[in-house]
C-alpha cells in the first residue's frame, strides 16, 4: 500500500480520538477512510467494479454496527436530529440540502459528457520487452531464456504433468478472476478493466509469443510496461511479488495446454546468440 494513504489515515483516526468526536463523525470517518485506503491506497489500480462491491460490504458492516444498539442509533442521529431542529443550523441545514443533490447531479454529468480522446501516442499491444529484467535478484535474459520445464514435456510426460497441475493451481488462484475460467477474457472483474485482460484463446496472443515474453508480463504486470504498451489502465499486479520463478513458469506451462496452443519457437539467429 502507499505509506502516505496509510499514515493519512492514522492522523485522521488519532484526531478524533483526541478531540473525542461523536459517533457519527466517526462513522463518516471510517467510511471516507476505507474508500481512501481501497481506491487509491495500492500501488496497483484496483477495477471500480471490486471497489463498489468492498465499499457495499463496507456499508453493511457499519450500518449493522450502528443499529446493533439502540443507544448507538440515538448518538449517531442526535447530530443529524440538531441540524434539521435547532434554528440557529438552518444555514447548515440549507447547504446541506442544496449540496448533496448538486453533487449527484455533477457526477452524473461528468460522467456521460465526458468527451472521447485518442491517446497521445498510439498502444503496441505486444510492446518489445527489454533485454533482460531482475526477478526475485537473478537477472533474466529474455532473448535466450527458456522454460527451464518445457524440456520435460518429452523427456519426463510425469514431471511434466507435475508441472502442469501447479500451473493449473497458481491460474485458479490468481488469474481466474480476471482472464476467465475458459481463459478468453471473461472473468468476474473485466467489465472494470480497460483494457480488458488478454484472451489467451485468440490465436494472435500467446501462441505468437516466446514463453520469456510471457514471464517478463507475468513477472512486471501492468507497471512494468514500457510506455509504448500504454496508455494501459491495468489492474494487472507485478506477480512477482506474489509468485515464485517456478510458479510463474509453471503457469506459462497451463496456459499453452490448457488453449492447445505452442509457444512461438525461437528463431535460429536468436539461439546461435
Amino acid at each position: 500500500m502507499k505509506i502516505t494513504i496509510v499514515v493519512a489515515i492514522v492522523a485522521l483516526l488519532v484526531a478524533l480520538r483526541v478531540l473525542k468526536a461523536n459517533l457519527f463523525a466517526w462513522i463518516l470517518c471510517i467510511f471516507g477512510a476505507f474508500y481512501a485506503a481501497i481506491r487509491f491506497g495500492f500501488v496497483v489500480p484496483i477495477p471500480e467494479s471490486v471497489v463498489k462491491i468492498y465499499m457495499g460490504i463496507a456499508t453493511l458492516a457499519l450500518f449493522a454496527y450502528v443499529t446493533s444498539d439502540r443507544g448507538r442509533i440515538r448518538s449517531f442521529a442526535a447530530p443529524l436530529v440538531r441540524m434539521m431542529t435547532d434554528t440557529r443550523l438552518l444555514p447548515l441545514l440549507a447547504v446541506v440540502v442544496i449540496a448533496i443533490p448538486t453533487l449527484v447531479a455533477a457526477r452524473v454529468y461528468f460522467n456521460v459528457s465526458a468527451p472521447i480522446q485518442a491517446p497521445f501516442f498510439s498502444r503496441t499491444v505486444h510492446p518489445a520487452p527489454p533485454a533482460d529484467i531482475m526477478v526475485h535478484d537473478t537477472k533474466v535474459d529474455l532473448i535466450t531464456a527458456v522454460n527451464p520445464y518445457r524440456a520435460l514435456e518429452k523427456t519426463s510426460p510425469d514431471q511434466f504433468k507435475v508441472h502442469l497441475q501447479n500451473g493449473r493451481r497458481v491460474y485458479y488462484q490468481n488469474c481466474v478472476f480476471c482472464h476467465g475460467d475458459s481463459m478468453a477474457a471473461n472473468g468476474m472483474y473485466v467489465h472494470g478493466l480497460n483494457p480488458i485482460p488478454t484472451n489467451f484463446t485468440d490465436k494472435g496472443t500467446i501462441a505468437m509469443l516466446q514463453e520469456s515474453f510471457l514471464f517478463w508480463r507475468i513477472s512486471k504486470g501492468g507497471p512494468g510496461l514500457p510506455e509504448e504498451g500504454g496508455p494501459w489502465d491495468t489492474a494487472m499486479p507485478a506477480w512477482e511479488k506474489f509468485l515464485t520463478e517456478d510458479e510463474i513458469w509453471d503457469v506459462i506451462l497451463f496456459l499453452y495446454d490448457f488453449t492447445e496452443q505452442r509457444p512461438r519457437a525461437r528463431e535460429a539467429s536468436e539461439e546461435k546468440k
